[in-house]
């Protein structure tokens, strides 16, 4: 999550932008992949919520972090957590999903208020394009603000350097590119 600082007039969440990395983990570390994969599939999903909401509710006490300023991003199993907070959080300022789980419930995203922006690969097995078309659909019937790109060339985590197969470095650049320039504008007072 990131929170925009209060710091005279300069609000850039590159330049003084606050960031809490969340570990849904617990300290477990992998050193492979597939135990990456275990470690990632035994974390309790209301157990994930909770520290979720918690980070927010810390970021949101902060003294030197605007409230109404607070934004979440995540990666993969990231992404989807990030769309929970803006499902679970109302105040939410931004929220940045890449390539991770979608909603479509109507009743459940009638609950957003930040503006979204979601980058996916049209390679992607398991969020298919045509998922994300429904999802972004959904929210924009709910007129909610929703920006999304889907990298032709690009599958699933395209942009992590360690997918030796799967990385597109372009579209990473791109995508980040994106994401601050989203956070800049969702996060600035």
């Amino acid at each position: 999550m990131v929170g925009t600082q209060r710091l005279g007039e300069r609000t850039s969440v590159e330049a003084c932008g606050s960031a809490l990395a969340i570990d849904l983990y617990r300290g477990k570390v992998a050193t492979t992949p597939d135990e990456a994969h275990q470690i990632m599939r035994g974390v309790p999903e209301d157990r994930a919520k909770r520290d979720l909401h918690a980070a927010f509710e810390y970021l949101a006490s902060q003294a030197n972090v605007k409230k109404d300023r607070i934004g979440a991003i995540g990666w993969c199993m990231g992404g989807g957590y990030a769309l929970d907070v803006a499902l679970q959080e109302p105040t939410l300022a931004a929220d940045v999903i890449n390539y991770g789980h979608l909603a479509t419930d109507p009743e459940a995203l009638k609950k957003i208020n930040a503006p979204i922006l979601g980058l996916f690969g049209a390679q992607d097995k398991g969020i298919t394009p045509d998922d994300v078309h429904k999802f972004s659909e959904a929210l924009t019937k709910l007129g909610k603000n929703i920006t999304v790109k889907i990298y032709d060339d690009a599958g699933h985590a395209f942009e992590n350097p360690n997918n030796k197969q799967g990385y597109r470095e372009a579209d990473a650049a791109d995508a980040w590119k994106r994401t601050v320039e989203f956070l800049n504008t969702a996060l600035k007072q």
